[in-house]
């Protein structure tokens, strides 16, 4: 122990020992102890001296508990979390008036007396036993200050217990920190403290809160009745509560009023006319709500809060972190921006109903940002009928979050950007058969190959027999994109994938690497990851993180380290062009998407249907913002969507176009309203031809001669199993897959069509120069040729 230290001890000691000896003189340990006199018994002088002797001189308080705000985009408030309603604020901030209402009742003689007010602990043991019972504490202001202090800093029951218990030892202690809290800061300093501490019932916390919550005003506005009724709750705050006990405030507060006029801080004129005034107006009661359960965004804010709870910064544990969010005061600033948020769930009501059997949702996301702009979905929060807590958007990394459905045909923009990524034309043809034998065939993956032993897949739409890359695209012809996937390998198009944030949003692991990848059969993908991977394209090639918390600051206004935007490169600007040209494409007249296409803005999109039609998607975007919707059953056992109901009524039909496609395109046109008119930028040629190499001329040529052409300028060949009507002699080369004149990357798979000589025209035989062709006789005549001296009686009658 320092010398300083040891200067000090004295009169800390001497403290305590004059209020043992004002406590021995009374008889009891101080009627503001409110301590049974039969409790004296146990304490000797020498147990008392051991309990000063060991207890900390300096209080350590806990940092005041507040209230933490969630924020929209546009600074209105999204929630409001809290285990206290408390807003802190300043003596400056607190109307004078409140200051001498709870001085008056509480510790009149505060600023005259140190940490013990031993007349006023005299005075209130004598009332007390005067009237039978502890009538009038005498704990100063600071003693008080110091156990709601102690309370406010326990944790566990133990330690709660332990601060509340009614003993000696923790009176004297208080007493201690009393002093050493006189010590440390002024009157008014300490009066402040109290004050944004105390509870006043019925949820508020600190003067503040408790002024707002009953009067609907700021501390520094309230009236000479308004700051009665508030100093005396503090005494019994549920007793006193006077939006469940109106006459037992008003009782309280007038004894407060009368109290100001003993003292003379109010003249009796004064008291009569505030003690004829209302005690509350119920209209003025403001509750704050609490939770996310109370928001406006309900899912949104759970996604907002699970996301806070996995950074570290705000603790070890998930119980810290929740408590700290609770109570550190944090200003929480979001993306959810309230118009588009409104867009989303305009259509969400326009299309569906809470009672459906089938649910909708949508996300929007900003292009370049990340920025998570809205996110809806047709049931409510909570565990009514019709409502659930499961947040449909997105993935399973909380307990309210769903984790997604497979999406269908909406993974073909994947193939399409590794295509390109390979120099594949969008002119580029496939014969695509429906169905499709690719039972057995073997198919690239990142870490060997895999194949589907039984696997027949057919079109769900029709188009041209050998469809370009283009034609495809506006049909969703699924033999022509699982042979391109073929063609190029699933590792190209599962690494852009992945570069574009998709996974298993029910795993948090990989997506599958199966035959069916761009079909969709690759996992539980959410609107979220979807909205935001198609954004990629709009944003040009540039992957943004998507972003639900964009700012955090402290009380103090201090900014929190958030994980922020993370913005990188992943496809190049060329490649992101072609994709957006192919999938604007779709939204053209005859595309899947054409009937969704609005406005002068270009948009480009893509449906998605899964097997059984248990989910049906469709997402799109322009260059301004980008949405994934969705239309699916959500309730095991999985089932066909068609039977089920949506908006109210049993659907005959379920298609990404349809079904899922009304609910993205309204949206969309809500939320681009008023907005300037965007466009793609165009790809250049060599983007739209690829990086393609001449194919040779193999008309007429035999599938073995035309295989070595081929294999020998670096292509692979195949033979397609079903000849065409061609004038090629049969058994040889009608045509290729691609066709010759388009060519075909370098390694490419061209696929040889053969003839089956239907339209050949039957070759006359080749005669050798100055020799006359043979003339064919008639039955029984000999052949013979114009030199034959028989000639003319051979050949012809």
């Amino acid at each position: 122990m320092h010398k300083g230290a040891r200067a000090r001890r004295p009169n800390v000691v001497q403290s305590v020992f004059v209020f043992l000896v004002v406590s021995a003189v009374a008889g009891a340990l101080v009627a503001g102890l409110a301590l049974p006199l039969a409790g004296l018994a146990g304490v000797t002088s020498e147990k008392a001296h051991e309990t000063v002797q060991y207890l900390p001189q300096d209080l350590q308080t806990a940092p005041l508990a507040q209230k933490s705000t969630i924020f929209a985009a546009d600074g209105s408030v999204i929630a409001t979390l809290y285990q206290e309603n408390r807003v802190p604020v300043t003596l400056k901030q607190i109307n004078p008036i409140m200051l001498k209402a709870i001085v008056a009742i509480e510790d009149d003689r505060f600023f005259e007396h140190g940490a013990l007010d031993a007349k006023g602990t005299l005075r209130a043991l004598l009332r007390n036993q005067g009237n039978g019972g502890v009538q009038q504490g005498g704990s100063s202001i600071t003693q008080q200050y110091v156990k709601l202090s102690l309370i406010a800093k326990a944790r566990t029951p133990e330690e709660v217990k332990a601060a509340t218990a009614e003993t000696y030892e923790r009176k004297i202690a208080e007493l201690r920190y009393a002093i050493a809290v006189e010590k440390q800061y002024s009157k008014d300093e300490i009066l402040n403290r109290y004050l944004n501490l105390a509870f006043f019932g019925d949820r508020a916390y600190g003067v503040e809160a408790a002024a707002m919550h009953y009067f609907g005003v700021h501390a520094a506005k309230l009236t000479l009745p308004q700051a009665a009724m508030l100093a005396g709750l503090v005494k019994n705050p549920t007793g006193y509560d006077p939006t469940d006990n109106p006459k037992r405030a008003k009782e309280r507060r007038d004894v407060v009023l009368r109290r100001m006029q003993e003292l003379s801080i109010i003249s009796a004129k004064r008291a009569r006319d505030a003690i004829k005034t209302p005690v509350i107006n119920p209209a003025t009661v403001r509750n704050v709500p609490n939770g996310c359960a109370n928001s406006r965004y309900p899912f949104y804010c759970d996604y907002v809060v699970a996301q806070l709870k996995d950074n570290a910064a705000f603790g070890k544990s998930d119980e810290e972190r929740e408590n700290y969010i609770e109570t550190a005061g944090l200003q929480i600033h979001t993306s959810l921006d309230p118009r588009i948020q409104k867009a989303a769930e305009t259509s969400i009501a326009k299309h569906s109903k809470a009672g459906d059997q089938a649910v909708a949702a949508i996300t929007m996301v900003e292009p370049g940002t990340g920025l998570v702009k809205a996110m809806a979905q047709s049931r409510g929060y909570g565990s009514k009928k019709g409502q659930t807590s499961y947040n449909y958007n997105v993935e399973k990394s909380y307990p309210g979050g769903y984790g997604g459905f497979q999406n269908g045909s909406t993974m073909k923009a994947f193939t399409i950007a590794a295509a390109i990524g390979k120099g594949v034309p969008m002119t580029y043809r496939i014969n695509s058969p429906s169905p499709l034998n690719l039972s057995g065939k073997k198919f690239s993956t990142c870490t060997g190959v895999t194949s589907d032993p039984d696997y027949n897949p057919k079109n769900s739409t029709k188009t041209v027999a050998d469809p370009s890359m283009l034609d495809a695209a506006r049909a969703s012809t699924n033999t022509y994109f699982l042979q391109l996937s073929e063609q190029i390998g699933l590792c190209p198009i599962a690494t852009i994938a992945s570069k574009l944030g998709m996974y298993d949003a029910q795993t948090m692991k990989p997506l599958d690497q199966v035959v069916s990848f761009t079909l969709g059969s690759v996992g539980n993908i959410t609107p979220l990851m979807l909205s935001n991977a198609y954004a990629t394209f709009a944003a040009r090639g540039m992957y943004c993180r998507p972003v639900i918390v964009t700012a955090i600051t402290s009380n103090k206004g201090k900014a929190i380290p958030t994980t922020g935007p993370n913005c990188h490169r992943v496809l190049s600007p060329t490649v992101a062009d072609g994709v957006n040209y192919v999938l604007h494409n779709v939204m053209e007249p005859g595309g899947t998407g054409g009937k969704l296409k609005f406005g002068k803005s270009d948009l480009a999109g893509k449906t998605g249907t899964i097997q059984n039609n248990h989910a049906v998607w469709f997402a799109g975007y322009s260059s301004k913002l980008a949405a994934a919707s969705v239309v699916a059953d959500a309730d095991p056992k999985y089932t066909d969507l068609i039977g089920q109901t949506l908006n109210g009524k049993k659907m005959r039909d379920a298609s990404g176009s349809g079904t899922a496609g009304p609910v993205w395109e309204t949206a969309m046109q809500l939320a681009l309203h008023g907005l300037p008119t965007s466009k793609f930028v165009q790809p250049d040629d060599k983007t739209i031809r690829g990086d393609v190499k001449d194919l040779p001329y193999l008309k007429g040529m035999t599938p073995v001669d035309a295989t070595a052409k081929l294999l020998s300028m670096g292509f692979q060949a195949a033979i397609s199993p079903t000849p065409v009507d061609s004038d090629a002699p049969a058994g040889t080369v009608a045509s290729t897959t691609p066709r010759q004149e388009d060519g075909a990357p370098a390694g490419a798979t061209v696929t040889l069509v053969l003839s089956n000589g239907s339209k050949a025209i039957p070759t006359p035989p080749i005669t050798p120069p100055g020799i006359p062709p043979t003339i064919k006789p008639p039955p029984g005549w000999p052949p013979c040729a114009p030199t034959d001296p028989r000639w003319p009686k051979c050949g012809r009658r």
